[in-house]
C-alpha cells in the first residue's frame, strides 16, 4: 500500500541570517555558523515564500541570528504579506534602529517575538555578553506598543534566572505583551558546552512549574503563558516539533530544508537545498524528512507505546546526543534504557561549578 503524502506544513522558520550582536551561552544555532557570503539572496527568499504559501503554509516566523540585520527584511514581509501568510519577527530587539522595526510595521507585520535575558539589567546584558543589550530590548517594547503590533516576549530561563518567573511575566505585562513565551534552555548545540552552569536543580523546576500555575492563575483572560520546561526531569518526552516533518519546515540562511533547527546534529542526514529543488518536491519526498516521519521507524520500546502518537518518540537529537543513534527512545522517556544516564546528568550539571560562560562568537562575513 502506498504511503500517503504528508499533510502541508503549518508554519516555516525562515532563518534569513546567523549573524547577531549578541553572545548568549546557549544560542540553539549550529556550533558552526553560516557566513553572511553564504546568505540566501533576496530573489530566492521571495521565491521560498511563495513556494510555502502554495504548499499551505499559514504562518511565517522570521528568524535568525538577528533578521532585523538584513537589508531586504521588509521586502520579504511585505511578500508573505501579500500572499496571506501571518507574519512573525522572532528578535534579540538589539543591533537595529527602531526606524528600522517602523519600516517592517509599515510592510504589514503581525506579530514580533522578543527575546529577554532577566529583568535586572546587569545580570541580563551578562547572560547576553553585551552590555546596554536589555535597555535597549525596553525601548524596542515601548517601539512595538507604539506601532500597535502584537508582542510576545520569550524568556529562557535557566539556573541564573528561573526564579524570576513571575518578575518576568510581570515586566511582560508592563510591556504590553499578549503572550509570554517561559522557555527553559533546551541542552543541544552551543548550550551542551554551558550545561554545568545553565542547568536548573530539581527543586528549581518544581518551584518554576508551581509559579507558572500561580502566574497563569492570576493573568487569566489577559495573558497567555507557554511554557516549555526541560526533560531532564520528566518522566515522558517532548513531541519534538508536534512530530518530525509533520508541521513545521525550517530553512537556513544558505538555504537547508530541515525537519526541526537542531537537526543538522544528527551526521548521516542529508538536507535538501531550496536553492536546488522546490520546497514542495522537499517536504513530500526528501530522505531527511522522511527518515523519522510518522511512527513506522520506530523501534521497542515505542513502537508498541500508547504514547507513540503523542510524543513521537520525542526528540531525535537528544537520543543521538545520549544513545549515539537518531532513532532510539528518547533518554527523557522514563522506559528508555538511559534514562536513569540523563537524570544523572541532570543531576551532576546543575551543582554550581563557578565557572564563566563559554560565550558564543559572532557570524562572520
Amino acid at each position: 500500500m502506498k504511503t500517503p503524502p504528508p499533510a502541508p506544513p503549518v508554519a516555516l522558520l525562515a532563518e534569513l541570517t546567523h549573524r547577531c550582536v549578541l553572545k548568549c551561552p546557549y544560542c540553539s544555532n549550529p556550533l558552526e555558523l553560516e557566513r553572511r557570503s553564504a546568505e540566501l539572496d533576496t530573489a530566492t527568499w521571495l521565491r521560498v515564500i511563495d513556494e510555502a504559501a502554495a504548499l499551505g503554509v499559514l504562518q511565517i516566523s522570521f528568524s535568525g541570528g538577528e533578521p532585523m540585520l538584513r537589508p531586504d527584511i521588509a521586502a520579504l514581509v511585505a511578500r508573505a504579506v501579500e500572499r496571506g501568510l501571518y507574519t512573525n519577527l522572532i528578535t534579540s530587539g538589539v543591533g537595529f534602529s527602531p526606524e528600522a522595526l517602523e519600516r517592517v510595521a509599515q510592510a504589514g507585520l503581525d506579530h514580533v517575538q522578543l527575546s529577554v535575558q532577566g529583568v535586572e539589567d546587569a545580570a541580563a546584558d551578562h547572560v547576553a555578553g553585551h552590555g546596554g543589550s536589555a535597555a535597549q530590548k525596553r525601548r524596542l517594547a515601548a517601539e512595538i506598543a507604539r506601532l500597535g503590533l502584537r508582542l510576545t516576549v520569550n524568556a529562557v530561563v535557566h539556573r541564573g534566572n528561573v526564579d524570576q518567573i513571575p518578575a518576568l511575566v510581570r515586566m511582560a505585562e508592563d510591556w504590553g505583551a499578549a503572550r509570554v513565551e517561559i522557555a527553559h534552555v533546551q541542552y543541544y548545540g552551543w548550550a551542551v558546552a554551558n550545561r554545568g552552569r545553565l542547568m536548573p536543580t530539581r527543586v528549581q523546576v518544581d518551584q518554576a512549574i508551581a509559579d507558572l500555575a500561580s502566574e497563569r492563575a492570576r493573568t487569566a483572560g489577559r495573558l497567555v503563558i507557554d511554557a516549555v520546561t526541560p526533560d531532564y526531569y520528566a518522566s515522558y518526552p517532548k513531541p519534538c516539533m508536534g512530530g518530525w516533518g509533520a508541521q513545521n519546515i525550517n530553512v537556513t540562511p544558505s538555504g537547508r530544508a530541515l525537519p526541526c533547527h537542531a537537526a543538522e546534529t544528527i551526521p548521516h542526514l542529508v538536507f535538501d537545498n531550496v536553492r536546488d529543488r522546490p520546497l514542495a518536491e522537499i517536504w513530500r519526498d526528501s530522505a531527511a524528512f522522511n527518515a523519522y516521519r510518522g511512527t513506522d521507524w520506530m523501534a521497542e520500546p515505542c513502537r508498541s507505546c500508547e504514547r507513540r502518537e503523542r510524543d513521537f518518540g520525542g526528540c531525535r537529537c537528544q537520543a543521538l546526543l545520549f544513545a549515539g543513534n537518531a532513532a532510539a527512545t528518547d533518554p527523557a522517556c522514563s522506559l528508555s534504557p538511559l534514562h536513569d544516564t540523563l537524570l544523572a546528568v541532570a543531576q551532576r550539571d546543575s551543582a554550581p561549578d563557578g565557572g564563566a560562560y563559554a560565550y558564543r562568537g559572532y557570524a562572520r562575513p
